[in-house]
């Protein structure tokens, strides 16, 4: 028996060496693209290509979901061959991922015509028959593609975004370059490098021990309430950051606070969720809505929130004209958030 545990536990600890070693691999591999442009531009050959069109992605629908073409380098020249233009435009593209067997892929944006830029937007309803497909709105889609598509639209849509708001340099004015990756943009004049950032934002679960603290705003489909989120000021910890927003937003004191995790969020802008739990101190429950900030918040029972987690479905108006009381869909981490929430409410109610 102990023989037999002993070759388990060695399979084991291989396994999780080659899934390791993958990893690293796949990781080091992007990191030379990102610093070596002749290796990315080599990687660009055998690559994978997304369509953008004014950062909406092409999609094509099977099945009542979405699904993401992906072209060849050779088949993206050919449609900028077709609609006049130079295959130049292919350095616009940016680096987003690799599988495992180090295919590169990339994304690209051919409707991007700002005042900086030197190609000319291609004609979209042109391109969609032309490609079988739709340029979507990510919003829109994104909660019919599967995890691995959004995430890699959300990185592609962010990077791409990025480098069109960023073309100058902001201490002499000259235009940036970006390497062919658009891991980064140069300033030729002073060698200034930018890299894309995200602005980081705290997404707070507040509870009294009984009940969570859920609130929205007026942007919000009807009837949906999440938690309190906001962005970080400069010079705050995550820590204090949480106090402050739920201070500003509900009127409430902290007393603890639990990390649970993070999540990139591209709307409206690439931000970095910082999701956590805090409670309240005993006593001090009184919620004072911050009208300028929320359209309601509100405590709600473990009863609730379980009942709305199980509602499915439209949102649908009721007879008296109010709406249920809807959860943040399930990409979101607001949604982990809830559900963690009434799981440690469920096992703290069951008998020791």
């Amino acid at each position: 028996m102990s023989l037999y545990y002993g070759i388990s536990y060695g399979r084991k600890i291989l396994w999780c060496c080659r899934l390791l070693s993958t990893y690293v691999n796949k990781t080091q591999y992007l990191f030379e693209l990102k610093e070596d442009d002749d290796a990315c531009k080599k990687a660009q050959q055998k690559g994978a290509f997304y369509l953008f069109h004014r950062l909406a992605p092409l999609l094509q629908t099977a099945e009542h979901r979405y699904t993401v073409p992906r072209l060849s380098l050779l088949e993206v020249k050919r449609l900028l061959d077709k609609f006049g233009q130079d295959a130049q435009r292919i350095e616009d593209s940016v680096l987003i991922g690799c599988s495992e067997q180090h295919e590169a892929w990339f994304a690209l944006d051919l409707g991007l015509n700002g005042s900086f830029s030197i190609h000319d937007s291609l004609p979209k309803s042109e391109m969609e028959t032309e490609l079988k497909g739709s340029f979507i709105e990510l919003r829109k889609a994104v909660f019919q593609l599967n995890s691995m598509d959004s995430s890699l639209l959300f990185t592609a849509q962010a990077l791409l975004r990025w480098h069109d708001g960023h073309q100058f340099c902001s201490r002499s004015g000259q235009p940036t370059k970006k390497n062919i990756a658009g891991s980064k943009r140069v300033c030729p004049s002073n060698n200034i490098i930018y890299y894309p950032q995200m602005a980081p934002v705290v997404i707070t679960l507040v509870s009294d021990g009984t009940r969570c603290l859920l609130a929205r705003q007026s942007s919000f489909p009807k009837g949906v309430y999440s938690a309190l989120a906001g962005f970080c000021d400069i010079g705050e910890s995550v820590e204090e950051a949480v106090q402050r927003e739920v201070a500003e937003e509900v009127g409430l004191e902290v007393e603890s606070m639990q990390y649970s995790a993070s999540q990139h969020w591209p709307f409206p802008n690439s931000s970095l969720m910082i999701a956590c739990h805090a409670t309240v101190k005993p006593g001090q429950t009184e919620i004072q809505v911050n009208l300028r900030e929320l359209e309601a918040a509100s405590w709600f029972t473990y009863d609730e929130v379980t009942t709305a987690l199980g509602r499915k479905g439209p949102y649908i108006q009721q007879q008296n004209e109010t709406f249920p009381f809807l959860m943040p869909p399930k990409l979101a981490i607001a949604h982990q958030l809830i559900k963690e929430w009434v799981e440690k409410q469920t096992c703290a109610s069951l008998p020791a």
